[in-house]
């Protein structure tokens, strides 16, 4: 069974007579029926019926055809992979987010770059806090989208983005969080600050820390928000994250002496030293074009 072959029963039906086939694959008419002889010779059963003027596909024969299509569907992906490979768009391409950045104008761009280069694995990370950086400046990625907390600029290109809100919340239930009084550090220190942990290896500790304060350290925002849902804990959350449960009034912002509401600068950045190709680069002038900025 050949490649050829299957291509020949997928002309005939297609076009419906041999001789259209033949002239579809500019081929002889005998050559085209020779090629499906030979195969269903090789198969063993009539993939097509000659009774009438047009070629009818047999019982076996439509089985046969429908799995046929996938190949010859599987082999059309393999030349565009090809392609790709030998053209300056990349095979993959990795970004990284950090996780207080809201993800839904994320969203709409890989989709976009994904219709626009399908053969482009788009990878997309989500870190906490250094990660981010650490990822960027080791090429594990070739985006990164973060703080500029620790960058040396002369090793990064850096555009704007929004500024992200963190508000200290709590549930309406903590103590803290009662007649709206301004809580010191000593009357916080008894209560549990729930903190997200950096995902960089070189820094495990969470910013915003309450010195000489309880404490519980999680991997991710998520679990952060259920434990403060739980009425658990207190401590700083995107406001993006947790707006709808501020309106809810399931959360409350806490008003903490030395911790007001955050206004967290953050940044689309690349390796200046780094080769960009073609779909990294769209996504980086897609990224500059939304105008997150101020």
């Amino acid at each position: 069974m050949t490649l050829e072959q299957l291509i020949v029963l997928n002309a005939i039906v297609e076009q419906g007579t041999f001789r259209a086939a033949a002239e579809n694959l500019n081929k002889a008419q005998s050559a085209v029926s020779h090629m499906l002889k030979k195969l269903e010779d090789e198969l063993g059963f009539t993939l097509l019926s000659r009774e009438n003027y047009r070629p009818a596909v047999t019982e076996k024969g439509e089985v046969f055809y429908r799995h046929s299509l996938r190949v010859l569907q599987r082999v059309q992906d393999l030349k565009a992979i090809a392609k790709t490979l030998n053209s300056e768009q990349e095979a993959e391409v990795a970004l990284t987010v950090t996780a207080t950045f809201p993800f839904s104008p994320i969203l709409g761009l890989i989709g976009e770059m994904t219709s626009r280069y399908p053969t482009t694995h788009i990878r997309v990370a989500r870190d906490n806090m250094g990660g981010s950086l650490e990822k960027l400046l080791s090429d594990d990625v070739q985006i990164a989208i973060s703080t500029l907390d620790g960058v040396a600029l002369d090793r990064v290109e850096a555009l704007p983005l929004a500024p992200i809100t963190i508000l200290p919340v709590a549930h309406s239930d903590f103590p803290a969080a009662q007649d709206g009084k301004v809580n010191s550090d000593a009357e916080m220190q008894s209560h549990i600050q729930i903190i997200v942990s950096d995902s960089g290896s070189t820094n495990r500790q969470s910013r915003g820390l309450l010195p000489g304060g309880l404490r519980w350290t999680v991997s991710d925002f998520a679990t952060k928000k259920e434990i403060l849902l739980a009425n658990m804990g207190w401590g700083g959350m995107p406001q993006h994250m947790v707006q709808k449960e501020l309106d809810q009034g399931k959360l409350v912002r806490l008003n903490v002496e030395g911790y007001p509401p955050v206004q967290a600068e953050h940044f689309v950045m690349r390796r200046r030293d780094a080769l960009i190709g073609v779909v990294a680069q769209a996504i980086w002038d897609k990224l500059k074009d939304l105008n997150f900025g101020p």
